[in-house]
């Protein structure tokens, strides 16, 4: 039975039924009701996700209040958040400095103000004078008297509660009385029967984990005598089994994605349909005629990649490489290898300037081999479109590379095998999809699957490969190719503005191009960021006689070309962009970077921006700007990034280090859109609770599948399924 006042989350009867019933001849005729609009609470409660039992049952406090004692006014010291009891012997409301409800309040061993400065009629009835209130607050010294601002108050009665009050997360429409009320009938009516088999609990160690029921009972209702230390660092107990339950629910996902995967269908390419008599493969054709030979690492992962390809498995690879590693020479061996077996592939870039980028590349290699590439952007003209369109459904066009223009329903493949995906987190989970689904073409064999090659030059750290990417298989570029520069990095205070303008003129009369970033394309009221704009016409004026150009994703895209080709010719000294550069520009005369407000950015992105300069040979630098605004210093998260940077030119460094500071987000973008992240669990601090989930879950899925199913639906629900991407 739930609590009074809980929304009732019981399931709408089968159509046909009414509470169980079947519906009556009358009733199959009369026009079907209207299903009634949900409450503004119940609107709320979506909007945090708590839509099931479970969901409230597992919606976990942020802190808690300690409502379980009456504290002496006499005894409480300023700073300190206390409870007290007491009756009203003053209650006016006064207008200066502002309008506000001032009440005395006098326990018997001292007094106190307690000031509102928004109150409701309703507040002023519980406060009158002579009423006995229970109040709850932070007590700090005031100009005449010690007083609490905008207390919990409710009037004197009844028993003080046996556990701390929990305090939840919540949104606009949902005060913490209804959340309590509801979290509390969730708890009551959730399926929490066991899901992990007793001998696989007692392998993580002599925690003495309770059931799930009662760690659950137990954090939304902690006893007073807690150490609640152990409850805000998570190491009570209690915390451990859900972190446990987490993490193995998240494995046992990845695992079963991993397995069905194993069981579809694809192209084995293993043939080789180019060869004509004795002429060499494509792919021999393509190594042979590169301007440069591959590090052991490309060979290595190179090989990776093919054996793959050889298998009716489908591949679904994570190739990871620092800036500059040559990631993109091992997705055209790759894409060589399909067109040798007869298939089409597909690489997929999440900017226009970056799908140019890959094009221009592969054209120069590929095209004088005779493979025929089609060109796919939003930005097309129509007639372009219909023709590039054309060559891909015909099979013509061996390559086809663009942006999201790609999965549009109207791109029709013949025979595709491989999808390449480029900067994979910057693509959502239904994008991924799709350009999975595009096998659909004539020829093709039903249900079968490309293989999928994703790429990222923001390195892995090993806990979130352990987790996040479990159901991938990594390869890792882990050696930059010879001739690329070591980078130097500055940090510089905004106050030294001319000294960075004077150090530009310096490498422009060497020859030298230059980048400077912003953050903003144009004036913000909220947050007073120098724009690129202004920066691009402070420049101009700083530098006379020198090409400064302009580049952001406002632009028209023939702007942007025109703006990217006059810098990649040499023709532009200077060129003033905001992140659209982030990614896939290669100019290898820039030596010098410069990023405006770096204490903005997060570090992978500062790392990415990095990393477009030191591509030639010319010792390179890159400045990081950073203001402290009115703040004395930098906040701690902003220094620890830019210190990273400083400190280190590895990817693989960064990336250990990012994963500190901000945690799994920035690595796993779009990934794990329409899922949570981990709730509950820390990478950082929870390995060896990771080490035993991947180690229970083949366990799980052999031996005990349903209980493994069932303790997947708790924990994800329906969102396991974007693990397929």
């Amino acid at each position: 039975m739930s609590p009074p006042g809980a929304p009732a989350l019981k399931p709408a009867p089968p159509e046909g039924m009414a509470e169980g019933r079947p519906l009556s001849k009358a009733q199959h005729a009369a026009p079907a009701a209207k299903v009634p609009a949900k409450s503004p609470a119940q609107k709320a409660l979506d909007k945090l996700g708590l839509r099931r039992d479970i969901d409230l049952a597992l919606h976990l406090p942020l802190r808690y209040e300690d409502e379980t004692r009456i504290a002496r006014l006499a005894d409480a010291r300023d700073g300190d958040l206390v409870q007290i009891e007491g009756q009203v012997t003053h209650s006016e409301i006064t207008f200066r400095p502002r309008r506000q409800l001032r009440v005395t309040l006098d326990d018997g061993t001292g007094s106190c103000v307690l000031r509102f400065l928004n109150f409701y009629p309703s507040h002023q009835k519980t406060l009158s004078v002579g009423s006995q209130v229970r109040v709850r607050g932070e007590l700090r010294g005031g100009f005449v008297a010690r007083e609490m601002v905008h207390p919990s108050f409710r009037l004197a009665g009844g028993e003080l509660p046996q556990s701390l009050s929990p305090v939840y997360s919540t949104v606009a429409g949902l005060p913490q009385a209804y959340l309590r009320k509801a979290v509390l009938g969730g708890l009551a009516r959730a399926d929490l029967s066991e899901t992990i088999p007793p001998e696989f609990l007692s392998q993580i160690g002599p925690l003495p984990l309770s059931s799930l029921r009662d760690a659950l009972q137990f954090l939304h209702h902690p006893r007073p005598d807690v150490a609640l230390a152990a409850l805000e660092d998570r190491s009570h107990p209690a915390w451990q089994r859900l972190k446990a339950e987490e993490l193995l629910a998240q494995q046992l996902s990845q695992l079963q994605a991993r397995r069905v995967r194993a069981a579809m269908r694809a192209p084995a390419l293993n043939g080789a349909l180019r060869r004509v008599g004795r002429q060499a493969t494509l792919q021999a054709r393509l190594l042979e005629g590169l301007p440069f030979r591959l590090t052991a690492a490309q060979q290595r992962v190179g090989a990776e990649i093919e054996a793959d390809l050889k298998k009716h498995i489908p591949m679904h690879r994570l190739l990871q490489g620092d800036v500059g590693a040559g990631k993109t020479v091992v997705a055209a061996l790759a894409a060589a290898r399909c067109m040798d077996a007869g298939w089409q592939c597909a690489l997929m870039a999440p900017t226009e300037i970056l799908a140019e980028q890959h094009f221009s590349k592969l054209v120069s290699w590929l095209e004088p081999l005779g493979v025929k590439t089609a060109w796919l952007t939003g930005s097309q003209k129509t007639k372009k479109r219909r023709e590039m369109l054309a060559l891909i459904e015909s099979g013509e066009a061996g390559l086809v590379i663009g942006t999201h223009a790609v999965i549009q329903d109207k791109v029709r493949f013949k025979k595709l095998a491989l999808a390449i995906i480029d900067e994979q987190h910057r693509f959502g989970v239904a994008q991924r999809l799709a350009l999975r689904s595009k096998m659909t073409g004539d020829g093709q064999d039903s249900g079968q699957e490309p293989h999928l090659l994703m790429m990222t030059a923001t390195p892995i750290p090993r806990t979130l490969a352990m987790s996040y990417y479990a159901d991938l298989d990594v390869s890792t570029l882990d050696e930059l190719p010879p001739g690329r520069t070591p980078i130097t990095t500055k940090l510089v205070n905004d106050a030294r503005r001319d000294e960075v303008i004077e150090r530009i003129r310096g490498q422009l009369l060497e020859g030298r191009q230059i980048y400077w970033v912003c953050p903003l394309i144009e004036e913000s009221e909220s947050i007073d960021l120098v724009n690129a704009t202004q920066t691009h016409e402070d420049l101009s004026r700083a530098l006379p006689g020198v090409g400064v150009g302009l580049l952001h994703s406002r632009m028209p895209v023939a702007e942007k070309k025109a703006v990217m080709s006059l810098f990649t010719e040499g023709v532009m000294g200077v060129l003033v962009s905001t992140t659209v550069i982030e990614v896939g520009v290669d100019v290898p005369n820039a030596s010098l970077m410069v990023i405006e407000h770096a204490e903005r950015f997060g570090l992978s992105q500062l790392h990415q921006l990095r990393g477009r300069v030191g591509r030639g040979a010319a010792a390179s630098a890159c400045v990081l700007l950073y203001s402290t605004g009115d703040a004395p210093r930098l906040g701690e998260l902003a220094r620890a990034r830019l210190k990273a940077m400083a400190e280190t030119n590895d990817g693989f460094e960064i990336a250990r280090r990012d994963l500190e500071i901000r945690g799994p987000g920035e690595f796993l973008g779009a990934r794990q859109s329409g899922a949570p992240l981990l709730r509950f669990a820390d990478l950082a601090t929870d390995a060896e609770l990771l080490a035993w989930a991947r180690e229970l879950a083949p366990l799980m899925l052999d031996r005990h599948a349903g209980l493994a199913q069932r303790h997947i639906q708790r924990w994800l629900g329906g969102k396991a399924e974007f693990l397929k991407a």
